[in-house]
């Protein structure tokens, strides 16, 4: 499958799974609002998705689909699902312990998650069963990670894909079915999130088996390959904690300030998490197994104008997404959100943060394209020092933010873009220095015609939002016409731009769609 097509299957699902998200969030914000109730739930939502992050997307996503490729490659299918059962059942072998000792172990837990939750006991004891309710998500969607990974290797992104949506819906399904017999609806969102990892587990599970790659239990066993995913997979937990350490941070920070912080940072968040989850993530997780495989093979050159176009692809996307989450942030999170125990207060708060974290949007998708650059080469190590170096940074930022001036919940946000950028640039430097990646003068030429193109439409929105701004000041049906108006007309303005400006030709795109391995490698000073 070429890139740009794996590209397309994984962000168009991802597109659907974003907008179910909103569906979700939607219900979420007028059921349990921003208040106390919801901090409370976001805060376990938050624990098993930080953990996650330490065992499942980061280090087996980096480690695992390397390594199961080389297998598959080097000693045909029968090897590689051998290898990948071993995984699965060293997997098992650590998260089923971990996972009862941190929900005995939960109050601990949440007290270091959220100091300030302790001084509210109410609510800090909600927290602890909320998350012990959840905390089993952890076991279910870990394991859905690694039959992902499997998956990607053999190209059948569809499925694991589309495996969000199921959380989703059992969600949104738990909290309107569930709330009028439970005390509130924190317990019925709990329960939703345990009921989605076990359909994601399971739905992933029988795709594995109906492409020839069951995941089967098995003794574990420590053989060399085992070793060398525990080898290659260390660094990246290690920088996957760290990481998750930084948006647990952010949390931490969040409980210090006034009430509701927590659950407006959370909402802000989801709304910049669409173009990254449909653009950054279906780059990072279509190129790795891509890249892998042709490095394998010795075509360095068609790696390299693959991450090239893989940038391209992510700015084309990220960059007007940037600046219309920037200049809409405001009416978006009114017409979405603020119904229910979502007030007009709750919405300038949450659009202040949905602005900051917009401004490194470009950054977190250039980190998913830069990324399998490490991992493509077995190098785990380079990604984790950087991440370091960005969290530390993210923390000074925060410091400064939070001590040295008002901006509260929109310093925490700040915070984290300005160390995205710091991670982008930090990644692109150490590849380019290695000369693993070289940008060649049409992504260059590309790129700034994709920042004149955004800056068109950027002036397009505006002009619109002034026409359009009576409608857009209530959150109801008119409102939301108003809102996909304006984002309608946006979209093809930069489309319009994009085409007069040469950003993007039709005959490109049918050719990036084409079932093939590589793209043509481009020389850096080919013409664009």
């Amino acid at each position: 499958m070429s890139l740009g097509r794996a590209v397309a299957t994984v962000g168009s699902l991802t597109l659907l799974s974003r907008i179910v998200g909103f569906v979700r969030d939607i219900v979420l914000s007028a059921v349990l609002g921003s208040g106390a109730l919801a901090d409370a739930f976001i805060v376990a939502f938050k624990l098993p998705n930080f953990f996650r992050r330490l065992f499942a997307e980061g280090a087996f996503s980096a480690a695992f689909v390397p390594l199961f490729a080389g297998e598959l490659a080097a000693h045909g299918r029968d090897q590689a699902i051998a290898f990948a059962r071993q995984a699965h059942a060293a997997l098992l072998l650590v998260l089923v312990p971990f996972s009862i000792v941190l929900i005995v172990g939960m109050p601990l837990v949440v007290s270091l998650l959220a100091p300030g939750m302790r001084e509210d006991p109410a609510t800090f004891g909600l927290a602890v069963e909320f998350g012990r309710i959840g905390f089993p998500y952890l076991l279910f969607i870990s394991l859905a990670s690694l039959y992902g990974g499997v998956l990607n290797s053999i190209d059948r992104f569809a499925h694991v894909a589309a495996t969000p949506v199921l959380l989703n819906l059992a969600l949104i399904g738990a909290v309107l079915g569930l709330t009028p017999l439970l005390p509130n609806a924190g317990y019925a969102a709990s329960i939703g999130l345990t009921i989605g990892g076990l359909l994601q587990w399971a739905w992933l599970l029988i795709a594995c088996a109906r492409d020839g790659v069951a995941m089967k239990l098995v003794r574990p066993r420590w053989t060399k390959r085992v070793a060398r995913l525990v080898h290659l997979a260390v660094p990246v937990a290690i920088g996957g904690g760290v990481q998750g350490i930084s948006t647990m941070l952010d949390v931490v920070w969040a409980s210090l300030l006034p009430e509701g912080t927590i659950s407006v940072l959370y909402y802000a968040d989801r709304i910049a998490q669409l173009p990254l989850g449909v653009v950054g993530i279906a780059v990072g997780t279509a190129l790795l197994p891509l890249l892998t495989r042709q490095l394998r093979s010795g075509e360095t050159n068609a790696a390299m104008a693959n991450q090239n176009r893989a940038i391209e692809f992510g700015l084309l996307f990220s960059l007007p997404a940037a600046l219309a989450l920037w200049i809409l942030a405001e009416p978006m999170i009114r017409v979405l959100f603020e119904r229910g125990r979502f007030g007009p207060d709750d919405t300038l708060r949450t659009a202040a943060a949905l602005a900051a974290y917009a401004a490194g949007l470009p950054a977190f998708v250039l980190v998913k394209a830069l990324t399998p650059g490490f991992f493509a080469r077995e190098d785990t190590r380079t990604p984790l020092y950087i991440a370091i170096a960005a969290i530390a940074a993210n923390v000074a930022f925060n410091v400064a933010f939070l001590y040295g001036t008002n901006l509260a919940q929109v310093g925490i946000a700040l915070a984290t873009s300005l160390s995205g950028w710091l991670n982008a640039a930090m990644l692109g430097g150490v590849l380019r220095l290695r000369r693993q990646w070289l940008a060649d003068r049409r992504l260059v030429s590309r790129a700034l015609r994709m920042a004149a193109a955004t800056v068109g439409m950027g002036v397009v929105l505006w002009l619109a939002l002034r026409l359009l701004g009576p409608q857009l000041a209530h959150p109801n049906l008119v409102g939301v016409v108003a809102l996909l108006a304006v984002c309608s007309v946006g979209a093809a303005a930069y489309g319009l731009l994009g085409m007069a400006l040469g950003v993007v030709q039709l005959s490109e795109l049918r050719f990036m769609m084409r079932s093939q391995p590589a793209v043509r490698a481009t020389d850096p000073g080919e013409p664009p």
